[in-house]
């Protein structure tokens, strides 16, 4: 084993106390030094980087650049302790504009539909673990992430509050539930409670071995409630997990448009409620779904009149 299986280890760890969780590095950055040794290589050179950063033919450059970023990082590090190290430059690839893709908003229907289907999971205590874990993120516009790293001790039913202290970039904040959600919760713990008296995980979503959920055990299974109820085809793109975050954000402005509130002092609130790192990444909501816009249009016409 090379020197650099050495450095990224210290290089991930002192990221991560910094706050950085680092989950796509930590994935794929162990390949690129495996990729280094494969080559005979004991440094990071730039032709290197680029051959393991281009390794799928049919991605994007948009990929390819993300790939890169993540050794440009690692080289940096690498670069303060052996000089010989090769940093790939920023004009590396050619540069491209990240397009983000037009979310799909779910209706009402759709996560009732959702919901419903979770009962054709055949055990009953996962079927209501993911009835209830996608009520919760349809309802509270939390990341799926944050969602399953909750512990049993951030869910305060008695006050209908939760507290999320892993969210994105190492914020924290407190999410206050619907009564209905507070609900559903108190439901699923009695449930869980029936099953594991003395769970060893302190999760609040366990999974039948009594340990806490994974992310690539949950996506693959919404994928399938999404094809069971029946909205595989639904456009402009199949429903992801993360969709039902873009639908509740999108749900509220359009409320705040329509009940007539100043939807500019809504927009901060709501940045603050999602664990956005600024408004600005709330904002985007109003240019990028066309039922917001036409929201947001037909308030504009309504508050202009008739014009000359």
């Amino acid at each position: 084993m090379s020197d650099l299986h050495q450095m990224l280890r210290d290089y991930l760890s002192l990221r991560r106390s910094l706050g950085f969780k680092l989950e796509r590095e930590g994935r794929l950055l162990p390949d690129f030094v495996a990729f280094l040794d494969r080559s005979g290589s004991p440094l990071i050179t730039v032709p290197l980087a680029l051959a393991w950063a281009k390794q799928s033919a049919d991605a994007t450059v948009y990929w390819w650049a993300i790939r890169l970023g993540m050794v440009r990082g690692l080289a940096r590090y690498a670069h303060t302790i052996d000089a010989r190290t090769e940093v790939p430059p920023e004009d590396a690839l050619p540069q491209q504009t990240r397009v983000r893709q037009q979310p799909y908003i779910y209706s009402d229907a759709d996560v009732v539909a959702l919901m419903a289907v979770t009962r054709g999971i055949s055990d009953p205590f996962r079927s209501h673990t993911y009835r209830t874990l996608i009520g919760l993120l349809a309802s509270t516009g939390m990341r799926v992430g944050e969602a399953i790293d909750l512990d049993r001790t951030d869910v305060d039913e008695e006050q209908g509050i939760i507290t999320v202290r892993h969210g994105k970039f190492g914020k924290s904040r407190e999410v206050p539930l619907h009564s209905t959600s507070v609900e559903a919760l108190e439901q699923y713990t009695s449930h869980r409670h029936r099953r594991f008296c003395r769970p060893e995980s302190p999760a609040f979503f366990l999974s039948l071995a009594g340990r806490r959920l994974i992310y690539r055990n949950v996506h693959p299974t919404f994928l399938r409630l999404v094809e069971w109820a029946g909205l595989s085809d639904r456009k402009p793109r199949r429903p992801r997990i993360h969709d039902l975050r873009h639908s509740f954000a999108v749900r509220t402005l359009s409320d705040a448009y329509r009940v007539g509130l100043d939807v500019e002092r809504q927009v901060p609130i709501l940045s603050t409620y999602l664990g956005h790192v600024s408004p600005s990444s709330t904002y985007w909501y109003l240019s990028a779904v066309p039922e917001l816009l036409g929201v947001a249009a037909r308030r504009l016409e309504s508050g202009l009149g008739e014009l000359p």
